[in-house]
């Protein structure tokens, strides 16, 4: 039989049948009852699916009906942005949803890509099904809802799905650590949620004007705790941990918490007591805090009345003391959060609730706290912020003026810092270049004439102390 007079018949016969099916498909659309259509559907499937040999796994953008965001169609995205230039020809190209700097590729609408693990290749789809039309009158319609398919070959269903998306998860999730932008999230303005807006503080450690030996104690605490996961369950405790920074107003503890997240690549959530109404805000709030997170509560001392000790002492408070505390009547007569609601998150059953946190207390007056906020197990680690010393002048000198020792000017600096209490932040406003025509040495100078007026004023005082003795 001649093999080209064959093969205009062999694809007549294909075209009589394939034709034949759409028929017999649209007679069953017209005429059969929808329950008859459903039950055929349904058996048209499992035939397929017997002689089919390739299994499919969907990952949708969205979970079920609602527009809640699917979070492992989010991971899979990052996973396939690294992995889908190696074979496929459309990719689109679009600003991070977690970084709005970076430009992230993904696979364009239907297109394919292969993936290989463990010698197994694997196949990823992306597509999208468009909503039904809703009624003219509806100014919102519905967006399409994009999705990412997996197939693969039935005799490697047990490691696709298990190995296989574990890999894609593990890795999905780290590209997206990577990827992502820190955000600063607060709840301030009488706010019951958190808001954010994208964390960008400069501060490092390396810019930290302290002494260096407690620098690096710090620094080895905080990667520490990064790398326990293991051993805080090993021990049966929550995976986090409790700073309490204190000491004088300017010495820093806001600037260490900028460097602590920048040192960890973590969120920071800036809590505000006065505008949580009660307990039970409060515990939704912190539960909707995220893992690799830092908590902060500043000047806690003077975020409500959760001091005992507070009440008995107000005729001890300075001026400056009342006037740091004084809030605003309205909102802590709303407020009800209590001492004890906040300890029961901090190391109650509620602090195990997300993995890898940092709880950070800060006050300018450690003394008026009640010891039951301070104990061992909340705040794991005190670090005193004091007064700028020579160590922690170079840093400054450094930072604002390019200049390391030695230095012509650098001793007197040196024997003047050591015998006055000046806070970091007065040292670095003296060092400030006030024109551009302000070198280092006229820094210098200007840092030398505030040391030696506070000199002066602290001579002063000793001398007007030792009379009072004298008379008295």
């Amino acid at each position: 039989m001649n093999p080209m007079t064959s093969m205009p018949e062999t694809w007549g016969a294909l075209g009589s049948a394939l034709l034949t099916f759409i028929l017999f498909q649209d007679m069953i659309r017209r005429y059969c009852p929808p329950e008859l259509q459903r039950y055929l559907e349904k058996w048209s499937i499992k035939i397929s699916g017997f002689f089919n040999p390739y299994i499919q796994i969907s990952i949708h953008e969205y979970l079920g009906n609602h527009l809640k965001p699917h979070k492992a169609y989010a991971i899979a995205e990052a996973y396939l942005s690294a992995n889908s230039s190696k074979d496929a020809k459309r990719l689109k190209a679009e600003m991070g949803k977690d970084n709005g700097n970076k430009l992230m590729l993904s696979l364009d609408e239907y297109e394919k890509t292969t993936d290989e693990f463990e010698g197994v290749k694997v196949s990823w789809i992306s597509g999208k099904t468009s909503p039904p039309p809703r009624p003219m009158l509806s100014y919102f319609p519905d967006p399409d809802k994009k999705y990412y398919k997996l197939k693969f070959h039935r005799r490697y269903k047990e490691m696709i799905t298990g190995s296989y998306l574990e890999h894609v998860m593990k890795t999905g999730k780290e590209i997206q650590a990577r990827n992502r932008q820190r955000k600063l999230y607060t709840n301030g303005h009488n706010m019951s949620c958190w808001s954010h807006i994208v964390f960008e503080h400069p501060a490092t450690f390396k810019t930290i004007a302290m002494d260096p030996e407690q620098k690096e104690e710090i620094i080895e605490d905080l990667l520490t705790f990064t790398k326990s996961r293991d051993f805080y369950a090993r021990i049966g405790k929550a995976w986090k941990r409790g700073y309490l920074l204190y000491g004088p107003p300017g010495t820093g503890k806001s600037t260490m918490i900028a460097a602590m997240a920048n040192l960890l690549d973590y969120d920071v959530y800036d809590l505000e007591l006065t505008s949580v109404r009660d307990n039970t805000e409060l515990r939704r709030l912190l539960t909707e805090t995220t893992s690799k997170s830092i908590i902060v509560i500043e000047d806690i001392d003077c975020s409500l009345d959760l001091t005992g000790q507070r009440k008995n002492n107000k005729k001890e408070k300075t001026s400056e003391e009342t006037e740091k505390c004084k809030k605003d009547t309205k909102e802590e007569s709303v407020s009800k959060v209590t001492l004890s609601g906040l300890l029961n998150f901090i190391d109650g059953l509620w602090s195990a609730c997300a993995g890898e946190r940092l709880i950070i207390f800060t006050t300018n007056y450690v003394n008026k706290l009640d010891p039951a906020l301070t104990r061992r197990g909340r705040m794991d680690k005190h670090i005193e912020l004091s007064y700028c010393k020579y160590e922690g002048f170079k840093v400054l000198a450094k930072n604002y003026l390019e200049i390391e020792a030695p230095h012509p000017l650098f001793p007197k600096v040196e024997a003047l810092i050591e015998e006055v209490e000046i806070t970091p932040a007065d040292v670095a406003e003296s060092l400030m270049p006030k024109s551009t025509k302000d070198g280092p040495e006229k820094c210098l100078l200007n840092l030398i004439q505030t040391l030696e007026k506070c000199k002066e004023l602290k001579d002063r005082d000793q001398q007007d102390r030792v009379e009072y003795l004298e008379i008295k």
